[in-house]
């Protein structure tokens, strides 16, 4: 064995050490203390992203519920703030909603991770501090305190504050506006019944003016009422693929399928809908088109059309799988 190892190490003394399973060379133990020293090192973990959102939330729609999910975007953790009835009755005047439902229907949202009731109508410093949070979202739209103070100039000025893009065409004095005039133009009928519009003609909404009295105020992308600018509102696939979860059933689970209009999605719903997941694995929820809507409610129903419906059960943290069309 002697001679053998010897006849090598006359030849290329590398080789001779890797036959006779001698301990490694300089270069190699050197290379298995760095990568021990590699190995050792405490694994530094991802600092969690607080996301801070406040609001009144009043009737809220999938217009709050998209700004919730484009702050979710941006961070781990979505903490939404609610001001409580006697803060927005200062501010804007008494809300429709209870802080109570408010509450409910914002922690019912998929997006949002906790509640706080009682936010201050102008963002401070002091509350991103005492949860945590990096810094604040809002929609591009800027909000006023009643004496005409912009409610997020301190997060601003500390450089605490990101935007996301306001849901064009949809608002709680919109919606409001739809019930007291009674317009019917925000229906999909015909052959629009089932349509989702493509995403470029967003770009082409034809402006028209607005007289006094006219049925188009809250459709109108020119519209200005005397609290809010309204414009147009075209769902497209894209918005309906953001807000689905777009999971198939098991092969085993136990389907229950619900339907109806789910107009002006609001806390009944809600319960009924977590009530009816309850009963199974995977929930369908069918919603009725406009026409069907309207031809047993009448009037101008359903207030919001087909597809700003569809978004507003889908918003919902029951898991949901949507189906279009129901004319039952």
């Amino acid at each position: 064995m002697s001679e053998e190892v010897n006849n090598q190490h006359n030849g290329t003394s590398n080789n001779a050490q890797l036959v006779t399973g001698e301990g490694p060379t300089n270069n190699s133990r050197q290379s298995q203390d760095q990568q021990q020293q590699t190995t050792e090192q405490p694994t530094v973990e991802k600092k969690e992203v607080r996301v801070w959102c406040d609001g009144c939330y009043d009737m809220v729609h999938f217009g709050h519920a998209n700004s919730l999910r484009q702050a979710k975007a941006l961070g781990d953790k979505v903490i939404v703030g609610i001001h409580t009835d006697e803060e927005i009755t200062k501010h804007k005047g008494p809300p429709v909603f209870t802080e109570e439902e408010r509450v409910k229907m914002v922690k019912g949202i998929k997006w949002v991770d906790e509640v706080v009731l009682g936010a201050p109508y102008v963002t401070t410093l002091e509350v991103l501090d005492e949860y945590n949070c990096d810094f604040c979202v809002h929609g591009d739209d800027i909000t006023m305190t009643a004496e005409g103070v912009d409610t997020y100039h301190l997060v601003k000025s500390a450089n605490r504050y990101k935007e996301v893009r306001r849901t064009a065409g949809v608002s709680t004095t919109d919606l409001v506006g739809r019930m007291l005039l009674l317009t019917r133009n925000h229906f999909h009928q015909g052959s629009a019944e089932y349509a989702i519009e493509k995403e470029d003609l967003i770009t082409k909404v034809q402006k028209m003016k607005l007289s006094s009295g006219s049925s188009n105020m809250g459709q109108d992308s020119a519209a200005k009422s005397p609290w809010t600018g309204c414009s147009q509102f075209l769902p497209t696939t894209q918005k309906i693929i953001q807000f689905s979860d777009g999971k198939a059933p098991k092969p085993n689970d136990k389907i229950v399928y619900v339907a109806g209009a789910f107009d002006l999605f609001h806390v009944g719903h809600l319960d009924f809908l977590e009530k009816a997941k309850e009963l199974g694995d995977y929930l369908i929820v069918g919603l009725h088109t406009d026409p069907v809507v309207n031809s047993y409610k009448g009037s101008n129903y359903p207030i919001m059309n087909l597809h700003e419906r569809v978004l507003s059960v889908l918003a919902c943290k029951v898991r949901l799988a949507w189906r279009e069309k129901c004319n039952k």
